[in-house]
């Protein structure tokens, strides 16, 4: 939970500071792209990681189509990576108790079917963790491990992209026209300035 509302709250700071972080970005030059697909497939291929802040700060930084595209390139990477790392590591989930915890209608699918990968990954929290570690434990070829998680994790993560291009145009915008509006205002009805000024104690004069 701690690390939801923190992945959250890095995103609402992008999106706050937007233009200061495009800049930042626009400075590393074309390795910008390459740098964000790296960071999305190390971050989702974690077991019960959290990709919804990242798609959200693609779309703040990116734009809709550029950030969508990081995300796709993303989830093939972290679909890979990820596989690679539960076939090396058959320890690292404890997956028989999981597979004991899903609901009955996933579990009327036979365990590393594409229809069960699909079905799986549709549960939050866990779901992904459990069809990754599914496919690498009962061998599913990989191009369906792929394609059974963009299938999920690709339309969710666009319309997360979307809706942070969409919310950081509106609140730039907001910004903008309250800012025009009050140096309007000023501007025809002479509002008064005010400085503070430091006081200085005076000496009586002898």
């Amino acid at each position: 939970m701690a690390l939801l509302a923190g992945s959250f709250f890095l995103a609402f700071w992008v999106i706050r500071h937007q233009p200061r972080v495009a800049h930042e970005i626009r400075t590393i030059g074309p390795f910008a792209y390459p740098l964000a697909v790296a960071i999305f497939a190390l971050v989702a291929s974690a077991p019960f990681s959290v990709t919804d802040a990242l798609a959200i700060m693609n779309g703040a930084i990116f734009g809709p189509v550029k950030g969508t595209a990081v995300d796709a390139f993303g989830l093939v990477g972290a679909a890979l990576l990820g596989y690679w790392i539960n076939l090396h590591a058959s320890r690292l989930l404890n997956l028989e108790d999981y597979l004991r915890r899903l609901p009955p209608w996933v579990r009327r699918f036979p365990v590393g079917s594409p229809p069960f990968l699909l079905a799986v990954r549709i549960i939050p929290g866990f779901g992904g963790t459990v069809a990754t570690a599914s496919a690498a434990a009962f061998r599913v070829p990989v191009w369906v491990h792929v394609w059974t998680m963009c299938a999920i994790a690709l339309p969710i993560c666009a319309l997360l992209t979307v809706f942070g291009d969409r919310v950081t145009v509106a609140l730039h915008g907001y910004e903008w026209r309250a800012r025009h509006y009050a140096r309007h205002y000023c501007e025809t009805h002479r509002c008064p300035h005010f400085h503070f000024r430091r006081f200085e104690t005076v000496s009586p004069t002898p």
